[in-house]
């Protein structure tokens, strides 16, 4: 054969069953999304929302941290945590639920409030919880409409 033709290129089977399972780990690897999808933009720790309550409460927002806790009896709810802050993360109206085992890092879009809770509320919360955390009288609440929760490890 002249140099000057070329061969079609044959991958090697083991190859591309190589290359599928790669595929497959990524997408594994991936976050799970839960409700709306998470427009693409940057998150404000949980910390810093807290820390500057008055300049995100009340708009549309990305917030970031780590899930501290989820409701055992539901999987409606989840607590962020970052640098020692929370909020309560709660799905806008129970439109979806997130795994009750839910651990690592999540984003979530949603609006940021205040509020202060009854004794009552703060019990339930407590049971809900199965008693891992404690719950503050006073509570930053974040309703949500959408979650991406990345792989813990």
């Amino acid at each position: 054969m002249h140099p000057s033709v070329m061969r079609p290129t044959v991958m090697n089977p083991m190859a591309l069953v190589a290359a599928g399972l790669l595929a497959l780990a990524t997408q594994a690897a991936a976050a799970e999304s839960y409700g709306q999808p998470v427009p693409a933009a940057v998150a404000v720790p949980v910390a810093q929302a807290v820390a500057e309550y008055e300049r995100y409460a009340g708009k549309p927002q990305q917030y970031s941290g780590r899930i501290a806790q989820v409701c055992q009896a539901e999987g409606c709810w989840m607590v962020l945590e970052d640098d020692g802050q929370s909020a309560r993360v709660q799905f806008k109206d129970h439109a979806f639920v997130i795994p009750k085992d839910s651990a690592g890092l999540a984003r979530v879009h949603g609006v940021l409030s205040r509020r202060e809770l009854t004794a009552e509320q703060i019990e339930h919360l407590r049971e809900d919880g199965g008693g891992k955390l404690e719950v503050s009288p006073v509570e930053y609440r974040i309703v949500a409409d959408g979650v991406e929760i990345e792989p813990a490890g």
